[in-house]
């Protein structure tokens, strides 16, 4: 019990890291400050492609279902 246990702990802490990466990596969905003060940082954005925003939200929506079963299952097996 306590091999599934490690194992379920190492994958959570796997897809903690991945989480925490694929939503820092994440382009902003507002203009925020810099379109108050008259930056150009929304024309920046605008030229990312859509292929990747929709990858990056793919990875995290799939991550974080995994990891809230792995800590279902973390709970479910103590």
């Amino acid at each position: 019990m306590w091999v599934l246990r490690t194992f379920l702990m190492i994958l959570q802490a796997i897809s903690c890291l991945v989480l925490i990466g694929s939503v820092m990596l994440q382009p902003a969905k507002s203009e925020g400050l810099s379109s108050t003060f008259g930056g150009t940082g929304a024309q920046m954005m605008a030229k990312q492609s859509r292929g990747y925003d929709a990858l990056m939200s793919k990875v995290t929506k799939a991550t974080a279902v995994l990891f809230i079963i792995f800590a279902i299952a973390l709970v479910a097996i103590q």
